[in-house]
């Protein structure tokens, strides 16, 4: 009988690259033109660029000849050129062309891996899924990104640090109080409290248990198809134009064991001329403030040991990030070990 088993160290290093089998955000959709972009997402060398229509297309960055990087080649609208001997690749990951050889077995032939992609809200996601799951899953987006009601921007960085130290950063409002005192109105609420956890129908809320709505009171973690983080109602300067409080809807998207890339839209419940007043506002009052609350998080985490984790000590206030890490190596070892008995399944069935 095939051993099925999935390490420790498996878990550990599948963790560190992220979960797959869902949509990450890879770039904002300013940094995709027609020239191709290579980039790399949760371990994995990419190339992602627009056509002629300016639909985006994401694809292996591999040209499945000799291997050099198709994101230095050449846009030909659908598919690109390998700027090393010419071969045509599809956004499909099909061989459409070796213009070097009469015929060439290559041709027809998909060679390397495509993603599913799409853009919105000025972000561009792709789906990344194991051997079980080419086809992408639904994203049921957050009210935030398809409501009328709501208006958003989206300010995007790239952090030297894992993924999971961002997301644990997120996972921790009491933080706010300390880090960003100095900074916007950060220092407004309680700089102690008790803190608790309450289930949703997509993850769950943790936060302070006697305040609300005040300054970074609570935090939710979703897992709809992506994982998503939603900030609680932030304060917003009067004189920085009209509307509440607003919020914050953030994705931390693994690059490698050692960098990633955060995406945090800010959001506001507005409608009518108070959309664009608002984001014109901000960007003139509020903005550089907010990046440098950005910037004291990056400082914090880059300067933080790799291996931090293994030496922490924890207390109730860490409820939040816990819950957060166990879902996700929870997910990670169910996903592996759904390979490995796949893998043990078409083995068996072989030796039939």
């Amino acid at each position: 009988m095939t051993d099925t088993t999935v390490t420790e160290e498996a878990i550990a290093q599948r963790v560190a690259l992220g979960p797959l089998n869902r949509w990450w955000p890879v770039a904002a959709s300013w940094m995709v033109t027609d020239t191709p972009l290579g980039l790399t997402r949760l371990g994995e060398k990419i190339a992602i660029w627009r056509d002629k229509d300016g639909s985006v297309h994401c694809i292996e960055d591999r040209c499945p000849h000799r291997g050099a990087r198709l994101s230095m080649g050449w846009n030909l609208g659908d598919r690109l050129a390998c700027w090393y001997h010419g071969v045509e690749v599809g956004a499909d990951g099909v061989v459409k062309d070796v213009p070097a050889v009469a015929e060439c077995p290559m041709i027809g032939e998909k060679c390397i891996k495509s993603y599913p992609v799409f853009e919105h809200m000025g972000g561009i996601f792709a789906w990344f899924g194991d051997e079980l799951h080419e086809g992408a899953d639904e994203f049921d987006m957050p009210e935030e990104f398809t409501s009328d009601e709501w208006s958003a921007m989206l300010c995007t960085a790239h952090w030297k640090c894992n993924w999971t130290y961002a997301v644990d950063n997120v996972m921790d409002p009491m933080h706010g109080a300390y880090l960003h005192a100095v900074s916007h109105s950060m220092a407004e609420g309680d700089r102690e409290a008790k803190m608790q956890v309450e289930k949703t129908d997509t993850g769950f809320i943790f936060g302070k248990s006697d305040q609300r709505d005040v300054n970074f009171d609570w935090i939710e973690w979703g897992d709809t198809g992506a994982f998503w983080l939603r900030v609680s109602p932030l304060p917003y300067r009067k004189e920085a134009g009209p509307g509440g409080n607003f919020g914050i809807l953030g994705f931390v998207t693994p690059i490698d064991e050692e960098n990633c890339r955060v995406f945090f839209w800010r959001t506001r419940k507005v409608s009518g001329w108070q959309r664009d007043a608002w984001k014109f506002m901000y960007r003139h009052k509020l903005e550089t403030l907010h990046w440098d609350v950005l910037e004291q998080d990056r400082v914090i985490l880059e300067g933080m040991d790799p291996a931090a984790r293994d030496k922490e000590f924890l207390y109730q206030h860490d409820t939040g990030l816990a819950r957060s890490r166990r879902v996700v190596q929870q997910e990670v070892k169910s996903q592996l070990e759904n390979v490995a008995a796949n893998g043990a399944g078409q083995s068996a069935q072989a030796a039939e």
